[in-house]
């Protein structure tokens, strides 16, 4: 079987951003609504005030602080603050080495910058540690394998992506740029 794009000069152009995910903060207080923020698009600068005063509270776990920086640096991201936003994705992973979204959201925003093997090697930390939501992981991989002119890696990262959300439209709209062909009969 091969994957061909249905249109190989335009695919690059067409492909939509990365997706970015926010880390998951259990229980009530500012690093939830710091999370809620992240995660639900919000209103990026109430949503850095949120994670900075859960940050400033020591009654926080390592891993739920660690996650609270990274969500401060996908808010940060939404402003296009990237020294900021790099700066906590970075501080949150330091703290949490094993936080696979910290990796998929660094990833993300490299893509963003154009800065593709690194984010490739991101995403591909992150997916092996198991992020929360892999399906936007293969959706921002099959960006970079785009990107680098792996068609066939490609198509399967958004199909994977697809498979494990059924209803993620940006994988679902990419996809309908391939057309896969029996090699025998090109069919």
């Amino acid at each position: 079987m091969r994957v061909l794009p249905a249109a190989l000069f335009t695919a690059l152009a067409l492909c939509t951003g990365p997706s970015l995910a926010a880390v998951t903060v259990l229980g009530p207080g500012p690093a939830q609504e710091c999370y809620r923020l992240a995660e639900d698009g919000g209103d990026p600068v109430e949503g850095i005030k949120q994670c900075t005063s859960a940050l400033d509270d020591s009654a926080l776990s390592p891993v739920d602080r660690a996650a609270t920086m990274v969500n401060r640096g996908v808010l940060h991201l939404a402003r296009r603050e990237y020294t900021a936003g790099f700066r906590d994705i970075d501080a949150g992973i330091a703290l949490s080495p094993a936080l696979a979204d910290g990796y998929v959201d660094r990833g993300a925003a490299l893509i963003s910058m154009g800065r593709y093997d690194e984010a490739l090697a991101d995403l591909n930390k992150g997916i092996s540690l198991g992020p929360h939501q892999p399906q936007k992981a293969y959706y921002d991989r099959a960006i970079v394998d785009e990107h680098n002119g792996d068609i066939r890696a490609a198509y399967n990262d958004y199909r994977k992506a697809l498979d494990l959300q059924p209803d993620f439209a940006l994988a679902a709209e990419e996809l309908k740029r391939f057309r896969v062909v029996h090699p025998k009969t090109g069919i």
